[in-house]
C-alpha cells in the first residue's frame, strides 16, 4: 500500500506545480490540462493523480467529462511552514543589520570642527 503523499511531495514537482498554476485559473478538464504539456497523457494523468491524492485538486464529473479544480486553500500549509522561516531569516538580519550599523558607528571618523579648520589655515 502507497503512503498519502503530502502538500510539500506534490509542488516538488515542476510539472504539478505548473497544472497547479492552470488551474488556479479556471477549471479545466484532463485533455485541455495534457494539452499544455510535451509529456504523454498518461504521464499527466499521474500528476494529477498525485495533487489529487494530497487534496490539491478535486476531479468533477460532468457527463462524459472529468474536470479538474485547484484547491489552492491546501497551499496553507506551505504558507505557514515558509512563514516560520521566513520570521527567523528576518529576525537574524534585522540583528545582522543593527550591528553593522553599531560597528559603522563606532568605526567612524570624528568630523574635525571649524575650529579645527580655521587653525590650520592660520598656521
Amino acid at each position: 500500500m502507497e503512503a498519502r503523499r503530502d502538500v510539500f511531495q506534490a509542488i516538488a514537482d515542476p510539472t504539478r506545480r505548473e497544472i497547479i498554476s492552470l488551474l488556479s485559473f479556471q477549471p479545466m478538464n484532463l485533455n485541455a490540462v495534457a494539452g499544455n504539456f510535451e509529456v504523454s497523457r498518461p504521464a499527466i494523468s499521474k500528476h494529477i493523480k498525485i495533487l489529487t491524492e494530497c487534496g490539491l485538486i478535486t476531479i468533477r464529473q460532468e457527463g462524459r467529462e472529468r474536470f479538474c479544480e485547484a484547491r489552492l486553500d491546501k497551499l496553507n500549509e506551505v504558507s505557514e511552514w515558509v512563514e516560520q522561516y521566513r520570521k527567523f531569516w528576518t529576525e537574524k538580519l534585522d540583528a545582522l543589520e543593527l550591528y553593522l550599523d553599531e560597528l559603522q558607528t563606532q568605526n567612524k571618523p570624528k568630523q574635525k570642527t571649524k575650529k579645527h579648520v580655521n587653525k590650520k589655515r592660520r598656521s
